[in-house]
Protein backbone atom coordinates (compact mmCIF):
# COMPACT_ATOMS: atom_id res chain seq x y z
CA UNK A 1 0.00 0.00 0.00
CA UNK A 2 1.64 3.54 -1.18
CA UNK A 3 1.85 6.00 1.87
CA UNK A 4 -0.63 8.67 1.02
CA UNK A 5 1.27 12.18 1.79
CA UNK A 6 -0.31 14.78 4.18
CA UNK A 7 -1.23 17.12 1.27
CA UNK A 8 -2.92 14.38 -0.41
CA UNK A 9 -4.92 13.65 2.63
CA UNK A 10 -6.37 17.39 2.75
CA UNK A 11 -7.29 16.70 -1.07
CA UNK A 12 -9.07 13.73 0.04
CA UNK A 13 -11.01 15.31 2.46
CA UNK A 14 -11.83 18.21 0.63
CA UNK A 15 -13.38 15.87 -1.90
CA UNK A 16 -15.19 14.18 0.66
CA UNK A 17 -16.47 16.99 2.42
CA UNK A 18 -17.78 18.61 -0.99
CA UNK A 19 -19.63 15.58 -1.81
CA UNK A 20 -21.28 15.42 1.19
CA UNK A 21 -22.35 19.38 1.05
CA UNK A 22 -23.27 19.70 -2.55
CA UNK A 23 -23.69 15.91 -3.98
CA UNK A 24 -20.87 16.61 -6.24
CA UNK A 25 -17.15 17.81 -6.70
CA UNK A 26 -14.52 18.70 -9.02
CA UNK A 27 -10.90 18.60 -8.09
CA UNK A 28 -8.07 19.17 -10.93
CA UNK A 29 -4.66 18.16 -10.23
CA UNK A 30 -6.05 15.11 -8.19
CA UNK A 31 -2.81 12.81 -9.26
CA UNK A 32 0.40 14.91 -11.02
CA UNK A 33 0.89 14.31 -14.77
CA UNK A 34 3.40 11.64 -14.44
CA UNK A 35 1.47 9.50 -12.82
CA UNK A 36 -2.02 10.85 -15.11
CA UNK A 37 0.90 9.95 -18.12
CA UNK A 38 1.44 6.12 -17.09
CA UNK A 39 -2.45 5.98 -16.70
CA UNK A 40 -3.18 7.20 -20.32
CA UNK A 41 -0.36 5.70 -21.98
CA UNK A 42 -1.75 2.24 -20.45
CA UNK A 43 -5.09 2.71 -21.49
CA UNK A 44 -4.31 4.11 -25.21
CA UNK A 45 -2.16 0.40 -25.63
CA UNK A 46 -5.05 -1.64 -24.56
CA UNK A 47 -7.79 0.75 -26.58
CA UNK A 48 -5.21 0.64 -30.01
CA UNK A 49 -4.81 -3.74 -28.78
CA UNK A 50 -8.69 -3.91 -29.96
CA UNK A 51 -9.40 -4.59 -25.97
CA UNK A 52 -12.60 -2.18 -25.32
CA UNK A 53 -15.54 -2.79 -26.08
CA UNK A 54 -19.15 -0.59 -27.00
CA UNK A 55 -20.56 0.31 -24.00
CA UNK A 56 -24.43 -0.42 -23.98
CA UNK A 57 -27.28 0.84 -20.94
CA UNK A 58 -29.05 -0.53 -18.62
CA UNK A 59 -28.06 -3.53 -16.50
CA UNK A 60 -28.85 -5.76 -19.93
CA UNK A 61 -25.92 -3.50 -21.41
CA UNK A 62 -28.09 -2.70 -24.38
CA UNK A 63 -26.22 -1.53 -27.16
CA UNK A 64 -27.86 2.12 -28.12
CA UNK A 65 -25.82 4.29 -30.15
CA UNK A 66 -27.99 7.08 -30.35
CA UNK A 67 -27.73 7.29 -26.54
CA UNK A 68 -24.12 6.15 -25.41
CA UNK A 69 -21.32 5.86 -28.06
CA UNK A 70 -18.64 5.30 -25.86
CA UNK A 71 -16.45 2.12 -25.37
CA UNK A 72 -14.87 0.31 -21.95
CA UNK A 73 -12.44 -1.96 -20.53
CA UNK A 74 -13.57 -3.37 -16.96
CA UNK A 75 -10.25 -2.71 -14.83
CA UNK A 76 -7.95 -6.18 -13.66
CA UNK A 77 -5.27 -6.21 -12.38
CA UNK A 78 -3.51 -8.76 -15.19
CA UNK A 79 -4.87 -6.49 -17.70
CA UNK A 80 -4.49 -3.23 -16.15
CA UNK A 81 -1.92 -3.10 -13.92
CA UNK A 82 -1.54 0.65 -13.32
CA UNK A 83 -5.11 1.43 -13.02
CA UNK A 84 -5.60 -1.42 -10.29
CA UNK A 85 -2.83 0.15 -8.24
CA UNK A 86 -5.12 3.20 -8.22
CA UNK A 87 -7.69 1.86 -7.23
CA UNK A 88 -5.99 0.07 -4.46
CA UNK A 89 -4.21 2.64 -3.36
CA UNK A 90 -5.54 6.62 -4.10
CA UNK A 91 -8.83 5.78 -4.54
CA UNK A 92 -9.57 3.19 -1.82
CA UNK A 93 -8.37 6.30 0.39
CA UNK A 94 -10.89 8.20 -1.10
CA UNK A 95 -13.65 5.73 -0.64
CA UNK A 96 -12.90 5.84 3.06
CA UNK A 97 -13.09 9.21 3.07
CA UNK A 98 -15.95 9.81 1.58
CA UNK A 99 -17.86 6.92 3.60
CA UNK A 100 -16.53 8.64 6.88
CA UNK A 101 -18.10 12.38 5.76
CA UNK A 102 -21.44 10.95 4.00
CA UNK A 103 -22.30 7.65 5.97
CA UNK A 104 -23.32 6.26 2.43
CA UNK A 105 -22.03 2.61 3.47
CA UNK A 106 -19.78 2.11 0.85
CA UNK A 107 -17.73 -0.94 0.30
CA UNK A 108 -16.34 -1.56 -3.19
CA UNK A 109 -15.25 0.28 -6.62
CA UNK A 110 -16.00 -0.85 -9.68
CA UNK A 111 -14.38 0.20 -12.33
CA UNK A 112 -13.27 0.61 -16.44
CA UNK A 113 -10.96 2.94 -18.62
CA UNK A 114 -13.43 4.42 -20.48
CA UNK A 115 -12.83 5.72 -24.10
CA UNK A 116 -15.09 8.38 -26.42
CA UNK A 117 -13.85 8.24 -29.91
CA UNK A 118 -13.70 11.29 -32.16
CA UNK A 119 -17.80 11.84 -32.34
CA UNK A 120 -18.56 9.38 -29.56
CA UNK A 121 -20.88 11.07 -26.59
CA UNK A 122 -23.19 9.68 -23.75
CA UNK A 123 -27.12 11.47 -23.39
CA UNK A 124 -28.62 13.19 -20.20
CA UNK A 125 -28.61 10.05 -17.83
CA UNK A 126 -28.50 9.13 -14.02
CA UNK A 127 -25.95 6.73 -13.33
CA UNK A 128 -28.22 4.67 -11.01
CA UNK A 129 -30.19 1.30 -12.22
CA UNK A 130 -33.53 1.17 -12.21
CA UNK A 131 -33.85 -1.99 -10.81
CA UNK A 132 -31.13 -1.40 -8.13
CA UNK A 133 -29.46 0.80 -5.82
CA UNK A 134 -25.75 -0.41 -5.44
CA UNK A 135 -24.21 1.99 -7.24
CA UNK A 136 -23.70 5.35 -4.98
CA UNK A 137 -21.11 7.86 -5.63
CA UNK A 138 -20.10 7.95 -9.63
CA UNK A 139 -16.09 9.07 -10.12
CA UNK A 140 -14.29 9.95 -13.33
CA UNK A 141 -10.72 10.52 -13.03
CA UNK A 142 -9.74 12.38 -16.66
CA UNK A 143 -6.20 11.27 -18.29
CA UNK A 144 -6.23 14.09 -21.33
CA UNK A 145 -2.96 15.52 -22.52
CA UNK A 146 -2.90 18.93 -23.08
CA UNK A 147 -7.15 19.14 -23.46
CA UNK A 148 -8.29 22.59 -25.10
CA UNK A 149 -12.12 23.50 -25.47
CA UNK A 150 -11.59 22.81 -28.43
CA UNK A 151 -11.35 19.13 -28.41
CA UNK A 152 -15.01 19.37 -27.09
CA UNK A 153 -16.01 16.20 -24.96
CA UNK A 154 -17.15 18.18 -21.86
CA UNK A 155 -18.74 16.73 -19.64
CA UNK A 156 -22.05 18.84 -18.61
CA UNK A 157 -23.57 17.98 -14.41
CA UNK A 158 -27.21 19.06 -13.46
CA UNK A 159 -27.15 19.36 -9.96
CA UNK A 160 -30.16 20.59 -8.21
CA UNK A 161 -30.39 24.09 -6.88
CA UNK A 162 -28.25 25.02 -9.14
CA UNK A 163 -29.80 27.26 -12.01
CA UNK A 164 -26.38 26.00 -14.79
CA UNK A 165 -25.37 23.15 -15.88
CA UNK A 166 -21.75 22.50 -14.77
CA UNK A 167 -19.37 21.90 -17.66
CA UNK A 168 -16.25 20.35 -16.81
CA UNK A 169 -13.18 20.43 -19.17
CA UNK A 170 -12.09 16.43 -19.25
CA UNK A 171 -8.18 18.00 -18.63
CA UNK A 172 -5.69 15.16 -17.29
CA UNK A 173 -5.68 14.64 -13.88
CA UNK A 174 -9.04 16.42 -13.05
CA UNK A 175 -11.64 14.34 -10.76
CA UNK A 176 -15.26 14.44 -11.01
CA UNK A 177 -17.57 12.68 -8.24
CA UNK A 178 -21.23 13.41 -7.97
CA UNK A 179 -23.98 11.23 -6.20
CA UNK A 180 -25.47 8.48 -8.53
CA UNK A 181 -28.88 9.07 -8.26
CA UNK A 182 -28.87 12.67 -8.06
CA UNK A 183 -26.72 14.37 -10.28
CA UNK A 184 -28.06 14.09 -13.92
CA UNK A 185 -25.12 14.26 -16.42
CA UNK A 186 -23.95 13.85 -20.27
CA UNK A 187 -20.79 14.14 -22.34
CA UNK A 188 -20.11 16.36 -25.16
CA UNK A 189 -18.73 14.67 -28.30
CA UNK A 190 -15.37 15.21 -28.50
CA UNK A 191 -12.81 15.62 -31.72
CA UNK A 192 -10.35 13.33 -30.35
CA UNK A 193 -9.66 10.39 -28.76
CA UNK A 194 -11.13 11.10 -24.70
CA UNK A 195 -9.90 8.83 -22.19
CA UNK A 196 -10.65 8.49 -18.19
CA UNK A 197 -10.70 5.97 -15.69
CA UNK A 198 -14.32 6.15 -14.59
CA UNK A 199 -16.39 3.80 -11.80
CA UNK A 200 -18.90 3.58 -8.79
CA UNK A 201 -18.49 3.88 -5.30
CA UNK A 202 -20.65 0.71 -4.21
CA UNK A 203 -23.01 -0.31 -1.46
CA UNK A 204 -23.18 -3.86 -0.43
CA UNK A 205 -26.41 -5.45 -2.15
Amino acid sequence: MRIIPVSEMFMVEEIAAGIAAHDWVVRPGFIDPERCTALRKEAESLHRSGRFRAAGIGQAAERRADIRSDELLWIEPASAPLASKMLQQELEVLRVAVNAATYLGLHELEAHYAAYPPGAAYARHLDRFREENQRVVSMVLYLNEAWTIADGGELKLYPSGVAEPVTVLPCGGTLVCFLSEAVPHEVLPAKRLRLSLTGWFRRRA
